[in-house]
Protein backbone atom coordinates (compact mmCIF):
# COMPACT_ATOMS: atom_id res chain seq x y z
CA UNK A 1 0.00 0.00 0.00
CA UNK A 2 1.93 3.17 -1.48
CA UNK A 3 1.13 6.40 1.26
CA UNK A 4 -1.89 8.34 0.76
CA UNK A 5 -3.90 5.44 -0.15
CA UNK A 6 -6.51 3.64 2.18
CA UNK A 7 -7.89 4.55 5.82
CA UNK A 8 -5.95 5.40 8.55
CA UNK A 9 -7.14 3.22 10.35
CA UNK A 10 -9.28 -0.20 10.63
CA UNK A 11 -10.97 -1.03 13.77
CA UNK A 12 -11.08 -4.86 14.75
CA UNK A 13 -12.45 -6.15 17.72
CA UNK A 14 -15.05 -8.33 19.41
CA UNK A 15 -18.40 -7.68 19.96
CA UNK A 16 -18.78 -5.06 22.73
CA UNK A 17 -15.23 -3.74 21.95
CA UNK A 18 -16.41 -0.59 21.11
CA UNK A 19 -15.41 -0.63 17.52
CA UNK A 20 -18.53 1.44 16.25
CA UNK A 21 -18.29 3.90 18.95
CA UNK A 22 -14.70 4.69 19.34
CA UNK A 23 -14.25 4.60 15.63
CA UNK A 24 -16.82 7.98 15.27
CA UNK A 25 -15.09 9.82 18.27
CA UNK A 26 -11.88 9.21 16.79
CA UNK A 27 -12.97 10.17 13.26
CA UNK A 28 -14.37 13.36 14.28
CA UNK A 29 -11.02 14.25 16.74
CA UNK A 30 -9.24 13.98 13.11
CA UNK A 31 -11.76 15.68 11.30
CA UNK A 32 -11.85 12.19 8.92
CA UNK A 33 -14.60 10.50 7.67
CA UNK A 34 -15.65 7.55 9.37
CA UNK A 35 -17.01 4.15 7.76
CA UNK A 36 -18.66 1.37 9.68
CA UNK A 37 -18.47 -2.00 7.60
CA UNK A 38 -21.69 -3.46 9.26
CA UNK A 39 -23.41 -0.34 7.94
CA UNK A 40 -22.41 -0.43 4.36
CA UNK A 41 -23.85 -4.17 4.40
CA UNK A 42 -26.97 -3.37 5.74
CA UNK A 43 -27.13 -0.57 3.18
CA UNK A 44 -25.93 -2.86 0.10
CA UNK A 45 -28.38 -5.68 0.99
CA UNK A 46 -31.52 -3.43 2.14
CA UNK A 47 -31.76 -5.41 5.26
CA UNK A 48 -30.41 -5.80 9.03
CA UNK A 49 -27.31 -7.52 9.46
CA UNK A 50 -29.55 -10.14 11.93
CA UNK A 51 -31.94 -10.76 9.05
CA UNK A 52 -29.30 -11.08 6.83
CA UNK A 53 -28.21 -14.08 9.10
CA UNK A 54 -31.71 -15.56 9.36
CA UNK A 55 -33.02 -15.17 5.04
CA UNK A 56 -29.25 -15.84 3.71
CA UNK A 57 -27.07 -17.38 6.46
CA UNK A 58 -24.05 -16.83 7.73
CA UNK A 59 -22.01 -17.75 5.04
CA UNK A 60 -23.63 -15.66 2.53
CA UNK A 61 -23.16 -12.82 5.07
CA UNK A 62 -19.50 -13.52 5.69
CA UNK A 63 -19.51 -13.59 1.10
CA UNK A 64 -20.74 -10.11 1.43
CA UNK A 65 -19.10 -8.62 4.46
CA UNK A 66 -15.49 -9.81 2.79
CA UNK A 67 -16.49 -7.67 -0.72
CA UNK A 68 -17.40 -4.81 1.22
CA UNK A 69 -14.57 -5.03 3.40
CA UNK A 70 -11.91 -4.99 0.47
CA UNK A 71 -13.94 -1.48 -1.27
CA UNK A 72 -13.89 -0.06 2.41
CA UNK A 73 -10.33 -0.59 2.71
CA UNK A 74 -9.65 0.68 -1.55
CA UNK A 75 -11.72 3.80 -0.90
CA UNK A 76 -11.70 4.98 2.92
CA UNK A 77 -9.21 7.55 3.36
CA UNK A 78 -10.50 7.66 7.25
CA UNK A 79 -11.22 5.34 9.84
CA UNK A 80 -12.53 2.01 9.00
CA UNK A 81 -14.60 -0.24 11.72
CA UNK A 82 -14.81 -4.02 11.19
CA UNK A 83 -17.72 -6.42 12.13
CA UNK A 84 -16.17 -8.92 15.02
CA UNK A 85 -16.28 -11.83 12.66
CA UNK A 86 -14.93 -10.08 9.76
CA UNK A 87 -11.15 -11.67 10.61
CA UNK A 88 -12.67 -15.51 9.64
CA UNK A 89 -12.27 -14.96 5.71
CA UNK A 90 -8.96 -15.38 5.29
CA UNK A 91 -9.65 -12.99 2.54
CA UNK A 92 -10.58 -10.57 4.75
CA UNK A 93 -6.93 -10.94 6.69
CA UNK A 94 -5.21 -10.99 3.95
CA UNK A 95 -6.95 -7.54 2.81
CA UNK A 96 -5.47 -6.32 5.90
CA UNK A 97 -2.43 -6.74 5.43
CA UNK A 98 -0.35 -3.45 5.02
CA UNK A 99 -2.95 -1.38 6.61
CA UNK A 100 -2.84 -0.04 10.02
CA UNK A 101 -5.10 -2.56 12.11
CA UNK A 102 -5.60 -1.36 15.80
CA UNK A 103 -7.38 -3.92 17.58
CA UNK A 104 -9.25 -2.94 20.40
CA UNK A 105 -9.28 -5.83 22.54
CA UNK A 106 -11.97 -6.56 25.30
CA UNK A 107 -12.52 -9.47 28.16
CA UNK A 108 -15.58 -11.68 28.46
CA UNK A 109 -16.99 -9.41 31.69
CA UNK A 110 -16.33 -6.16 29.99
CA UNK A 111 -17.94 -6.84 26.42
CA UNK A 112 -21.11 -9.05 27.85
CA UNK A 113 -22.18 -6.13 29.63
CA UNK A 114 -21.29 -3.86 26.72
CA UNK A 115 -23.80 -5.65 24.71
CA UNK A 116 -26.04 -6.80 26.81
CA UNK A 117 -29.16 -8.62 25.47
CA UNK A 118 -28.93 -6.79 21.75
CA UNK A 119 -30.63 -8.77 19.30
CA UNK A 120 -29.01 -6.92 16.63
CA UNK A 121 -26.02 -9.40 17.46
CA UNK A 122 -27.23 -12.70 15.84
CA UNK A 123 -24.34 -14.75 17.48
CA UNK A 124 -25.12 -13.60 21.06
CA UNK A 125 -28.71 -14.88 21.30
CA UNK A 126 -29.27 -16.85 24.17
CA UNK A 127 -26.28 -17.65 26.28
CA UNK A 128 -24.32 -14.15 25.94
CA UNK A 129 -21.50 -14.65 27.82
CA UNK A 130 -20.94 -18.44 27.35
CA UNK A 131 -20.83 -17.15 23.13
CA UNK A 132 -18.58 -14.34 23.91
CA UNK A 133 -16.30 -16.41 25.95
CA UNK A 134 -16.26 -18.95 22.82
CA UNK A 135 -15.98 -16.24 20.30
CA UNK A 136 -12.97 -14.75 22.30
CA UNK A 137 -11.15 -18.11 22.52
CA UNK A 138 -11.84 -18.51 18.46
CA UNK A 139 -11.09 -14.95 17.33
CA UNK A 140 -8.57 -13.50 19.90
CA UNK A 141 -5.38 -15.45 17.74
CA UNK A 142 -7.07 -13.80 14.18
CA UNK A 143 -7.38 -10.39 15.60
CA UNK A 144 -3.55 -10.66 17.06
CA UNK A 145 -2.29 -12.05 13.81
CA UNK A 146 -3.71 -9.30 11.82
CA UNK A 147 -2.99 -6.50 14.67
CA UNK A 148 -0.68 -3.78 14.00
CA UNK A 149 -1.22 -2.19 17.32
CA UNK A 150 -3.30 -3.09 20.82
CA UNK A 151 -5.36 -1.18 22.92
CA UNK A 152 -6.74 -3.12 25.86
CA UNK A 153 -10.02 -1.89 26.65
CA UNK A 154 -10.68 -3.60 29.96
CA UNK A 155 -12.32 -1.14 32.74
CA UNK A 156 -11.72 2.18 30.63
CA UNK A 157 -13.63 4.74 30.29
CA UNK A 158 -15.11 5.44 26.60
CA UNK A 159 -12.77 8.65 26.49
CA UNK A 160 -9.82 6.90 27.31
CA UNK A 161 -9.65 4.26 25.10
CA UNK A 162 -10.35 7.07 22.06
CA UNK A 163 -7.22 8.91 23.41
CA UNK A 164 -5.26 5.71 23.59
CA UNK A 165 -6.33 5.21 19.87
CA UNK A 166 -5.75 8.90 18.86
CA UNK A 167 -1.95 8.69 20.79
CA UNK A 168 -1.19 5.63 18.64
CA UNK A 169 -2.41 7.33 15.54
CA UNK A 170 -0.34 10.18 16.69
CA UNK A 171 2.79 8.02 16.82
CA UNK A 172 2.68 8.29 20.64
CA UNK A 173 3.09 5.54 23.10
CA UNK A 174 -0.59 5.76 24.67
CA UNK A 175 -0.31 6.91 28.24
CA UNK A 176 -3.23 4.90 29.22
CA UNK A 177 -3.46 3.43 32.67
CA UNK A 178 -6.37 0.94 34.00
CA UNK A 179 -9.46 2.76 36.42
CA UNK A 180 -12.44 2.20 37.50
CA UNK A 181 -14.55 3.83 34.67
CA UNK A 182 -17.95 3.30 33.26
CA UNK A 183 -16.44 1.11 30.17
CA UNK A 184 -16.49 1.68 26.73
CA UNK A 185 -19.85 2.53 26.47
CA UNK A 186 -20.89 6.02 26.03
CA UNK A 187 -24.09 6.19 28.13
CA UNK A 188 -26.58 5.57 24.98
Amino acid sequence: MSAGQGPVAVLIGSPGAGKTTVGRRVARSLGLDFVDADALIEEEAQMSVSDIFVERGEAAFRDLEAEVIERALRESTGIVSLGGGAVLREQTREALVGHRVVWLEVGVSDAASRVGMNTARPLLLGNVRGTLSALLEQRNPLYSSVATDRVDTTGLTLRQVVDAVLALLGGDAPAVASSSGDGVSDGR
